[in-house]
């Protein structure tokens, strides 16, 4: 038991860092934090949506709400990044310095299979959705 406790922990923190290495780059385009985007690269259409998906979508995965539909567009995302942004440059991520992109896209592809974990948004609310209706069920044996 102590083991699933590790484990749902570790879980807690990658899904965390991640989302919040994600919400921070989505910021860097948006708004300008953290010194914003370089001189020189304008901020094309293609980076906006980018910027917005990365903003929304790691508040919703800090959270753990709705976490595998918005983490299988997220992996998306990050393979469309690396593809785009980093491929160009040279074949290997180490060349083209797209290892963050292609470690999110796997660590987001792992929340979509594998879901927010039991410190989540998405957890409490399936656990209070499950206490509501044994609740119901248990007035229904009562009152019938």
């Amino acid at each position: 038991m102590k083991m699933q406790g590790a484990v749902q922990f570790t879980v807690f923190l990658l899904r965390v860092v991640s989302g919040l290495l994600l919400f921070q780059a989505g910021g860097l385009k948006l708004f300008g934090w953290f010194g914003g985007m370089p001189p020189g690269v304008e901020l094309s259409t293609l980076l906006v949506v980018a910027a917005w998906l990365e903003v929304f979508g790691g508040a919703a995965i800090i959270l753990g709400i709705l976490t595998r539909p918005i983490a299988f567009v997220l992996s998306g995302e990050m393979a469309f990044a690396y593809f785009i942004g980093h491929f160009p440059q040279g074949f290997w991520p180490i060349q083209n310095h797209g290892e963050p992109a292609v470690l999110l896209c796997f660590i987001f592809l792992f929340f979509a299979a594998y879901g927010a974990g039991e410190w989540s948004a998405d957890a409490f609310l399936h656990r209070k959705r499950e206490t509501g209706s044994n609740v119901a069920k248990g007035l229904l044996t009562i009152g019938g």
